[in-house]
């Protein structure tokens, strides 16, 4: 069963990997080409060398393991679509494997504990949340493989073999310097796993203290840059805390009451602001989001099913009934984790997010999972004929397969044509367009509109890291975005300028309705439904 699960996970996530979702969005071209610069010099794609801290990448200084762990793979497949999101992939399979383990450590006392981790691995592997972020090169998809392998490091260090804290230890520091959101959760559940196991981890105090103290070493790379205001600028940009329109309205409703005593206590900015945080963190566990619609992002959800199957529900309500009845093993891990889980993503503006909580897996998985065996044990346990037993286990599980099948054939048949626009396709055609053509122009300048272009270049033309650094031209705002204006021939311009005092050659690459009059169409691009996207001009010199 295990076996075929896996197997059944792998294609799920591998098959058409190249092609679905239909191109890269900018932040997987980013981890594509500084995989391939830092495999060819060791040097990041501005310079940096081996970097640990951070990567800099558009402003968002980026944790780097994920560049790291895909450089083996741009050197075996080439710098493609394929390679950049195959350390996702491949650690997503390796995700439902460790689920089996963890969760049969979790209930290393039940006598279902197998069949727990079974049907928790398998519920993971179908989940339309975790297919799809483990088909794109999301950095979260491999910090939650980390999270989900430190806490079964860590169970297994606490009741078999001590000196495996080391290795949990060593998988929860590789989550921070994965991933934003898990170096909140990380010491979250570090901490959670410290107070249970109190009594446990004092009878191996050795063990204990000396993953405290490698913990500490391994960390001290990143701790200057921690503590750095760069490594808040991405917070600064999303959190709900920053958006003064709390406190406007919070001083209006104080000036509507006379300034009372009672509306400053009732309207206080504080308490208006923790409000704010709760219905963000409870965004991120409504019905809609879990089971119906999913992320409001087409990355993240193919907007036709929930994050999990509609019938995912029933089981997962009655899981969370049944394990805090039973109490089985170290039952508390699963709801606790959850609950920490989404600390960080309440901060965000973005509610609900996918991504943000996706190291909350695969707690959701191990709810259901309960709900499903029981229903098993039931059915097992009625005093009716075997016929009528497997009757009603062969309709119900056809309804749950054909939910699957339903998300799949969307994903596969419909998803790429739909939301082809949301993951930037029509660089890669025009990109190919520019390379036969590069010789017959003397410069070529390309609208930013569709986001990132910079990258896509590099990415596609595969051109060389140190030439680049050579001969970009890169600005840098007071809040440390960044933006390349142009390098080699090629100009990148938020408005398309046509001014040419030096009667150059210069090809224009714009979208299809920002083309200038009296210019001459040489190639029109399109996305996957037959819309237009961008387009290739010239002008008369």
């Amino acid at each position: 069963m295990l076996l075929v699960t896996l197997i059944f996970a792998s294609f799920l996530r591998f098959w058409h990997l190249g092609q679905n979702p239909p191109s890269l969005t900018w932040d997987e071209a980013a981890w594509g080409y500084n995989a391939y610069s830092i495999g060819i010099d060791g040097k990041d794609e501005f310079g940096r060398f081996l970097p640990l801290d951070y990567l800099e990448s558009f402003g968002d200084f980026k944790p780097p393991v994920y560049a790291y762990l895909d450089v083996i793979p741009v050197k075996i497949f080439g710098l493609n679509k394929f390679a950049v999101r195959f350390p996702s992939a491949f650690l997503g399979v390796l995700t439902v494997l460790l689920t089996y383990f963890l969760t049969k450590r979790i209930f290393w006392q039940s006598e279902r504990k197998n069949l727990y981790g079974l049907i928790s691995a398998f519920i993971l592997a179908i989940s339309p949340w975790h297919i799809m972020l483990s088909r794109a090169a999301f950095e979260a998809n491999v910090a939650t493989f980390f999270i989900i392998s430190g806490v079964w490091l860590f169970l297994l260090s606490i009741q078999e073999k001590k000196w495996y804290i080391l290795l949990s230890i060593t998988s929860f520091v590789l989550s921070i310097y994965t991933f934003n959101t898990t170096r909140v959760v990380a010491p979250l559940l570090i901490l959670m796993l410290g107070i249970g196991f109190r009594k446990e981890l004092l009878k191996m105090r050795k063990q204990a203290i000396a993953g405290i103290i490698f913990g500490i070493i391994l960390l001290l790379p990143i701790a200057g840059f921690l503590a750095s205001s760069r490594a808040s600028l991405r917070f600064k940009e999303v959190n709900i805390f920053s958006n003064i329109g709390v406190i406007i309205d919070t001083n209006q409703e104080i000036a509507n009451d006379n300034n009372a005593i009672w509306s400053k206590v009732l309207h206080n900015r504080r308490f208006a602001y923790g409000v704010s945080y709760l219905k963000h963190y409870f965004d991120n566990l409504s019905p809609s989001f879990l089971f119906i619609k999913g992320d409001g992002n087409p990355k993240f959800s193919t907007q036709a099913v929930g994050e999990m199957y509609l019938w995912d529900l029933i089981f997962f309500t009655a899981g969370i009934f049944i394990l805090f009845r039973k109490r089985e093993g170290n039952w508390w891990i699963v709801p606790f984790w959850l609950i920490l889980g989404i600390i960080p993503a309440g901060t965000a503006r973005e509610t609900p997010h996918a991504l943000r909580i996706e190291a909350t897996l695969p707690t959701f998985q191990i709810f259901t999972a309960i709900g499903i065996s029981t229903f098993l044990y039931w059915i097992k346990n009625l005093e009716i004929k075997k016929y009528f037993k497997f009757s009603i286990v062969f309709v119900i599980f056809s309804v749950l397969f054909l939910n699957f099948l339903y998300f799949y054939h969307d994903y596969i048949k419909h998803y790429p044509k739909v939301f082809s626009r949301e993951w930037q396709y029509g660089y890669k055609e025009s990109i190919n367009y520019v390379l036969k053509n590069y010789k017959n122009y003397d410069e070529i300048r390309v609208m930013t509109a569709l986001g990132r272009p910079y990258i896509y270049y590099l990415f596609y033309t595969k051109y060389n890291p140190d030439r680049f650094r050579q001969t970009a031209i890169v600005h840098r705002d007071a809040n440390g975005f960044v933006d390349v204006l142009s390098y080699d021939k090629f100009r990148f311009m938020e408005k398309m300028n046509t001014a040419n005092k030096n009667r150059s050659k210069i090809l224009y690459i714009s979208t299809s309705d920002n083309i200038p009059k009296k210019s001459i169409k040489l190639k029109n691009f399109y996305i996957l439904n037959g819309e237009p996207v961008l387009v290739a001009f010239t002008r008369k010199i």
